[in-house]
């Protein structure tokens, strides 16, 4: 109830109106998770990191990388990590329904941003029968996005074949190499890939532009335990994804992109451009209650949980809903 309380107002009033209050003292360590290695998707936190805005509220981020979406979440319910940010909302999902001690507080992508490269051999979907393409795991959301591709272009599953890489940065990789047929990666690698000649064959968000993609996951023990911390921590966010959707920021955040993924400032330039162009992060803080139980339908249908409440997903009080 306390939780609930403190936090109803916006959260960064909450979490500015407390630093104000605090005396001068030792900045707060926050763990934050994602997975594998810097892309477009985690551009807020590295705008945070690299503008101060953690800083100015008095934390210390330490970012850890993790190999995988269902890797994180085990070391998020273990207690390992406080914070998971990027984080693809499957696996959340279902460890919640299981009972993980954990608890979506917002959305980041609000509708997914792959998209499915390939060989440049391979012109379009149908071809893909009998191929091999990387996605980030056989029960990842890379897996229900590429499906939902391919299914209404005659390529049905069971008709190709999957290998699994839980980084987006080593799928584009393994496509790089030629060691796959396709593979369904994040901006800036898919400019990368079509640079090199490979051929984009369409973008996700065509095929299922109602399921959100990631979002910030909390640990429920050290969310009861930082309630400010936590605060802090989602307005850090919040102000980082308004940094990056001003217009005036796009040359410094195209190189904040750059130095962190070493990738061409062309490349990241395109995949600035294609998320502001499509509006992917989720601007306001909350959590669309319609797009949330849009991923548990799409997940019930795939058989892998019972249908349950969207409300089981968030923290009371602290998560803002919507719709």
């Amino acid at each position: 109830m306390h939780i609930a309380m403190t936090l109803r107002r916006t959260v960064v009033a909450v979490a500015l109106a407390a630093l104000a209050a605090a005396p001068a003292r030792a900045a707060d360590n926050v763990t934050i998770g994602t997975v594998g290695s810097a892309s477009a998707n985690l551009w807020p936190v590295f705008i945070s990191l690299d503008k101060g805005f953690f800083a100015e509220l008095n934390l210390k981020a330490d970012l850890v990388y993790v190999p995988s979406s269902a890797q994180v979440i085990q070391q998020l319910t273990s207690g390992s990590l406080d914070v998971t940010m990027s984080t693809g909302l499957v696996d959340p999902i279902r460890a919640i329904e299981k009972g993980s001690p954990i608890a979506i507080v917002r959305l980041e992508a609000q509708s997914p941003p792959y998209a499915l490269v390939a060989k440049p051999s391979i012109k379009s979907y149908a071809d893909l029968k009998g191929k091999v393409i990387s996605v980030g795991g056989p029960k990842d959301i890379t897996r229900i996005y590429v499906e939902r591709m391919l299914a209404p272009n005659g390529v049905k599953p069971g008709e190709f074949d999957m290998v699994f890489a839980g980084a987006t940065s080593a799928r584009a990789q393994a496509l790089l190499a030629n060691a796959v047929d396709a593979a369904i990666i994040l901006p800036p690698f898919n400019f990368q890939a079509v640079a090199q000649g490979f051929n984009e064959l369409g973008l996700t968000v065509d095929f299922a532009p109602e399921l959100p993609f990631s979002g910030t996951v909390v640990n429920l023990t050290w969310a009861k335990a930082h309630q400010d911390v936590m605060a802090r921590v989602l307005a850090a966010h919040a102000k980082a994804t308004a940094w990056f959707e001003d217009d005036r920021n796009r040359a410094e955040a195209v190189r904040i992109m750059v130095e962190v993924s070493k990738l061409k400032s062309d490349e990241v330039e395109k995949a600035y451009d294609f998320f502001r162009k499509g509006k992917f992060f989720e601007p306001t803080g909350k959590v669309s209650r319609k797009r949330l139980a849009a991923l548990v339908d799409a997940l019930v249908d795939l058989g892998d949980i019972p249908k349950i409440e969207v409300e089981r997903l968030v923290l009371p009080g602290v998560t803002q809903m919507a719709d």
